[in-house]
Order: structure tokens, then sequence, then C-alpha cells
């Protein structure tokens, strides 16, 4: 009896020796790779990160004529803050949705080649020439359109030569007054003959607030070309912005009906729009008088009462 337990727990033993051995067998283990190091015993490379695609106009950051969107702005704003049409800007961008530009992009707002076309430019000859001023009333393109520059040769071999004088030919009448283009002699005149409510305070008021009562017309300081007109700023309600020349832009807010249309010209003194109280307190036009785009005292532009 003795001995027939030994040997039942000499083969249990035997078993559960083999059963074990059977376990530390690598029977189906999944292959080891070692991604640590490679053959020449270097570290292995951190994961790529993914391109970031850079902004249109990225390459311009920080140039003159060219600005940089911040969060919350919108192209009539960027107009409005540069001193240009909305509709310039979107075309020198080639931007196909007006509404769509992304905070870090860099736009255009100056003309292309405005900045050489003010220029003095200095020929072969040494005479220094410079281009013609266009109709601050014509677009912003024909403006910014650099003149072709005739040649030294051309130059000189025209003063050689003595042309007969040609027959005077009177100037066709202009379609409107003359304004004057990029300095501070611009004729204004009060938009509306309503008491002055706030002063020009460059941190709280960019413009002076006036009085008035719903349906006062609304006039023109000045001959110029409607750049927007719309409700699409915030804080402005219905609003209306002339540009006047490459200087000077005013605009004329929370009317309550707008009388004209983009791209139309307008004379000065024209009524243009209707008082009202549209995104405001009260009843009261906000006038503006921006140049490069940058508010300015209007009382430095008005004539005194």
């Amino acid at each position: 009896m003795l001995v027939s337990r030994g040997l039942v727990t000499w083969g249990l033993m035997t078993l559960a020796g083999v059963w074990l051995a059977g376990c530390s067998t690598p029977v189906n283990r999944a292959p080891v790779v070692d991604r640590g190091t490679f053959a020449n015993g270097g570290a292995a490379p951190a994961p790529a990160a993914p391109e970031v695609k850079p902004l249109p106009g990225a390459e311009n950051a920080g140039k003159p004529g060219y600005y940089t969107v911040k969060p919350g702005d919108t192209l009539i704003r960027i107009g409005l803050e540069n001193g240009q049409s909305w509709k310039d800007i979107a075309r020198w961008n080639n931007l196909e949705n007006a509404n769509l530009i992304e905070v870090g992009q860099v736009l255009r707002v100056a003309a292309p080649g405005a900045a050489a076309s003010a220029a003095a430019v200095a020929s072969d000859t040494g005479v220094v020439t410079r281009p013609v001023s266009s109709s601050p009333l014509a677009s912003a393109a024909v403006v910014g359109a650099p003149k072709p520059a005739a040649s030294a040769a051309s130059a000189a071999s025209t003063a050689a030569i003595t042309a007969p004088a040609a027959p005077a030919v009177a100037p066709a009448p202009a379609a409107a007054p003359a304004v004057a283009v990029g300095g501070d002699d611009m004729n204004f005149i009060w938009p509306s003959s309503g008491s002055l409510l706030a002063g020009f305070d460059e941190a709280r008021n960019k413009g002076f607030d006036i009085a008035g009562r719903a349906g006062d017309p609304v006039l023109a300081a000045a001959d110029g070309r409607v750049v927007y007109a719309g409700a699409g700023l915030r804080g402005y309600g219905n609003l209306v912005i002339l540009k006047h020349n490459n200087t000077y832009l005013t605009a004329y807010a929370h009317n309550q009906t707008l009388l004209v249309k983009e791209d139309q010209n307008v004379r000065r003194g024209q009524k243009i729009a209707e008082m009202g109280s549209t995104d405001a307190d009260r009843v009261k036009l906000h006038f503006e008088i921006r140049r490069q785009g940058k508010p300015v005292d209007p009382a430095r532009y008005l004539p005194q009462r």
C-alpha cells in the first residue's frame, strides 16, 4: 500500500513537471521586435510632426502696405482702418469669398504699385520725374496702376526735335468739382445741422456725435465715392463710408435709411442717408473723418458754426 501510494505520488510529480515544462515552451509567441535601436546603435527618431501650411501672404508680414488679420476682424473693418474699400482689398488679394479670412492671414491693403508710383523716379539723364495723380474718384485699380516710363533715348530725341505748337483745346467739363489729393486742404462741410452731443476722443469716441430727429438728412461732407453702404460693421448700425481720395475717408453711422449704393459717386452736400438710431442708444449721427485710415478730430477740418 505504501509502495503504491509512493508510485502514485511520483507519477503525479512527473506529470506536473512535464506540464510546467510545456508551459515554459514558447508556443505561438508573438515575435519580439526591438524598436529602440537601429543596426548602427542609434536611437529611433521621433515621429515627424505634421507639416503646417503657412497662411496666405505670410511672407509679407510686417511689410508696408500689408495687414495681418486679428481676431474679430472683418474685411469692412480692415478697409475702414486702412482707408480702403473692402472690395478693393478683396480684389488685390484674390479673395473669392470676402467673408472667409483667417486670423494670421496677411492681406495687401495698398494698391499694387502705389508705393513705387508715389516715389520720385530718376531717369538716366538725371531728370527726376513724378507720376501724375489720377482723379480721386477713379477706382483704386486705376489709381495704383504704374504708368510706362519713356526711355532716356526717346526723351533725348524728343527734346532735340522742335515740334509745331498744337492748337489749344478747351478741356472737357469735369463731372464733379475737383477734390484735393493727398493734402490737408479738404473742403469739408458739416454732415448735419444738429447740435454736438459728444466730441472727438481718440480712446472712446473716434468722431463727432451729432443730435437730430429720426429722418433728418445726412449730407456728404465732401465729394467722394461710396465704398460701403450697409450694416455689417458692429457698433455702427446702418453705415455709409465715403472715400474722397487716397488720404481721406468719412463715415456716417446709425442711420435709419441709406440713400446711396456702393461705387456711387456723390457730391458735397448731397443727401446720402436719413438719421436714425440703429445700433445706438438714441437718434444721432456718428460722423468720422479718417486720414489714411486713422481717425482724426473733425474739429480740425470742419468750418466753425
